[in-house]
């Protein structure tokens, strides 16, 4: 079972030389500190294929973080998936689970890290060969993939910072998360209304720049 102590394998970006490429850049880009610039697309390069390459390596990142949690993130602490008071998510995938229903937070992320899971499996959306057509919906995918790990990320800091912050960890979140806010922002991928369990924090990464 995936909750055992750690988490899921490690997902590797599409194979063929572009997804390499392309990991090579944000590696690269990254390496230097400035998130600003590792999040914009490189010059001539596809927008698909940069959004295809991002996405596995928020999955990843997303899944490490919450895999540090998931002793503390229990079903008796977190009976339902919250983002503060005001805020609960339901889980709904339109296939198997088509009217949204109530689970505890541990339940909702591995529902939600086995869909996404499902989703990069996919050749049809996910393409692992070079040069093969992605879906027309591709964006509209990626968009569903965003909105839903910013729910972890929005769940983890409103629920478990305290403890981020005792395992030394608070740093390593925010870097990834400002990583997360500056990706989607700039190509547009999550819809504000969403983005308000964490408007503050959002706010402070994205206005000094």
């Amino acid at each position: 079972m995936w909750n055992q102590k750690t988490f899921r394998p490690k997902k590797s970006a599409p194979s063929g030389s572009k997804g390499a490429q392309l990991r090579k850049h944000i590696d690269a880009t990254l390496g230097s500190g400035n998130l600003r610039e590792a999040v914009r697309l490189p010059p001539g390069e596809d927008i698909n294929e940069w959004l295809a390459v991002n996405t596995v390596d928020f999955f990843n990142q997303v899944n490490l973080l919450y895999g540090t949690l998931t002793e503390f993130c229990t079903p008796e602490s977190c009976p339902t998936m919250t983002a503060g008071p005001k805020y609960e998510y339901r889980w709904a995938d339109g296939v198997q689970i088509k009217k949204p229903i109530e689970v505890s937070a541990p339940k909702y992320v591995e529902y939600l890290m086995d869909w996404i899971e499902g989703q990069l499996d996919d050749e049809s959306i996910f393409p692992q060969k070079l040069g093969t057509q992605f879906p027309p919906n591709f964006k509209e995918v990626v968009k569903t993939i965003f909105k839903r790990l910013f729910r972890v990320y929005a769940h983890i800091y409103h629920s478990h910072f305290q403890k981020i912050v005792s395992l030394k960890e608070e740093a390593h979140l925010n870097t990834c998360f400002k990583h997360f806010i500056l990706f989607t922002n700039e190509f547009g991928l999550i819809d504000k209304k969403e983005l308000a369990p964490l408007q503050e924090l959002i706010e402070s990464i994205i206005v000094p720049y």
